[in-house]
């Protein structure tokens, strides 16, 4: 996901009240898609988290990275891949064409032939154009599309894998909040025509990422249920705009339909276009929760089942769900949230009940082993007012995620005892529950009754050493070097005994 810059695309938004519907004419069609991502401590393992796509219908998948185990899994899986090459790729991909032939050889042409990937699409940095970036990759993303698909060709594979750029909604606006007076950013017009051009004329795709979410975290003052899908029969938000005959009741088609305008007005309507993020987080900040995520996701995946697409494009397009997981190790820059997308938590379990074709439910991972069932918590005869302890707390907190103990969070209504607690249990679990990770300066004690109240859960982390031994796949082996690596963090920084942790 790009940088909070993506909030300022939600100007298209103009909050008319208006009164009568608008007629969509729905293809039906169950094509799932989904984002993975693989920014965790102890990452789902790659069989299971491709045997949690398949059984969940999810047919095709977004990688942002040429992530190997998570290739090596997706082997003869059935799955269509996108894979994503990232920003800091551009320069050297841009500034030669041999620079791409390696890395098409190495991240596409290696998994299709050796491993049987069925990888479709080439993402080509990750919205390199957001304002926040102050035009850092615009010089070099139209060269490193032209490189890639050149690359693409020399391979043999331009027939069946095409380039596409993902883009933050930011690449557009509209000057009177209207989706049809839509048209690309003044500053990046002429690259985006050549861009778009480009991708037509090679068999690519046009992809945006689309976030409502954010439209709320910007503004305290936004409509809250534009920033949602209507339910059937439910009269139109008071937000909803007006478009000449069209009537505009949730941001996602006001927001899509501003594009599509732009890409019209300049004769580039043909290209196909692609929703490449689009979702709702659980926790991080008051509008992510459990309960607004599966009102925002049960209305997209309804969307997506039926085919129902916007006014100006009536079929649903390829929808990339953001995300499948949460990650526990990503940037929170752009906010606590930012670890919390997903659709299942870390581990493959449902967060919400979410309803696919016929009503069946969403299921869980199967096969996913843990760490023993123990906790670190802070001592029954230790303060939680110690002086010690907040420094015991930040320490846990930065080399693990904490990101739940924020106000409004899942676990922001913690006593003081609990909340300490949380964060020495987090660390211990991060460092795979070795014992000395549990010290704390004998603040700490690990426990065997699972301390998790109310909406918070105090998480048992993956066991991937367990993967690693009784795994088949080669993925399997793989992720146990992801949870090894963590292990490695901890040598270098002087914590494998946690002498630095206990001395304070």
């Amino acid at each position: 996901m790009g940088s909070c810059a993506a909030l300022r695309a939600l100007a298209v938004v103009v909050w008319v009240a208006a009164a009568y519907p608008v007629v969509f004419r729905a293809r039906p069609v169950q094509t799932l898609a989904a984002n993975w991502g693989t920014r965790a401590l102890h990452p789902l393992p790659g069989d299971i988290t491709v045997r949690l796509l398949r059984d969940n219908g999810f047919d095709k998948v977004k990688l942002f990275e040429a992530d190997p185990p998570a290739l090596r899994a997706l082997g003869h899986s059935g799955i269509q891949v996108m894979i994503g090459l990232p920003n800091e790729l551009l320069g050297p991909v841009a500034a030669g064409v041999n620079a791409a032939e390696q890395w098409v050889l190495q991240n596409v042409s290696t998994y299709v032939s050796k491993y049987g990937v069925d990888i479709r699409y080439v993402a080509v940095g990750n919205e390199p154009f957001l304002k926040s970036y102050k035009g850092k990759f615009e010089a070099a993303t139209l060269p490193a599309v032209q490189n890639v698909q050149a690359a693409l060709v020399k391979a043999g594979l331009a027939r069946q894998v095409h380039v596409t750029v993902p883009l933050n909604a930011d690449v557009y606006e509209s000057p009177d909040g209207k989706p049809s007076s839509g048209d690309f950013r003044p500053d990046i017009a002429g690259l985006m025509l050549s861009l778009v051009r480009f991708l037509l004329d090679n068999g690519g795709v046009f992809t945006i990422n689309i976030y409502p979410f954010l439209a709320l975290y910007a503004d305290p003052n936004f409509p809250v249920d534009y920033a949602f899908f209507p339910s059937p029969g439910a009269p139109p938000s008071q937000a909803s705009v007006q478009d000449g005959a069209v009537l505009y009741t949730n941001v996602f088609d006001a927001n899509y339909d501003t594009l599509i305008a732009a890409l019209e007005k300049h004769g580039l309507g043909a290209i196909p276009v692609v929703v490449g993020e689009i979702g709702w987080p659980t926790d991080g900040d008051k509008n992510a929760n459990a309960a607004n995520a599966q009102r925002f996701n049960q209305g997209l995946f309804d969307r997506i089942i039926a085919g129902k697409g916007t006014p100006r494009r009536p079929r649903m397009p390829d929808v990339y769900v953001f995300a499948l997981l949460d990650e526990d190790n990503k940037s929170v820059d752009p906010g606590n949230f930012e670890r919390h997308w997903g659709v299942f938590n870390y581990d493959g379990s449902p967060k919400y009940r979410l309803s696919l074709a016929g009503g069946h439910p969403i299921v869980p991972a199967r096969g996913v082993r843990y760490l023993s069932k123990q906790w670190c918590v802070l001592r029954p005869d230790a303060s939680a007012s110690d002086p010690a302890v907040a420094g015991a707390v930040q320490y846990a907190c930065q080399y693990s995620d904490c990101t739940s103990l924020g106000a409004g969070s899942s676990c922001g209504n913690l006593d003081a005892r609990a909340n300490v607690s949380y964060a020495f249990n987090q660390f211990f679990q991060a460092a795979n529950q070795q014992k000395g990770a549990c010290s704390f300066n004998n603040l700490s004690t690990i426990v065997t009754t699972d301390p998790s109240q109310g909406t918070c859960r105090f998480k048992i982390m993956i066991d991937t050493g367990r993967h690693e031994l009784t795994g088949k796949s080669a993925a399997g082996r793989q992720v146990a070097v992801a949870s090894s690596s963590w292990r490695a963090v901890l040598m270098l920084i002087g914590l494998a005994g946690l002498g630095v942790v206990t001395a304070w």
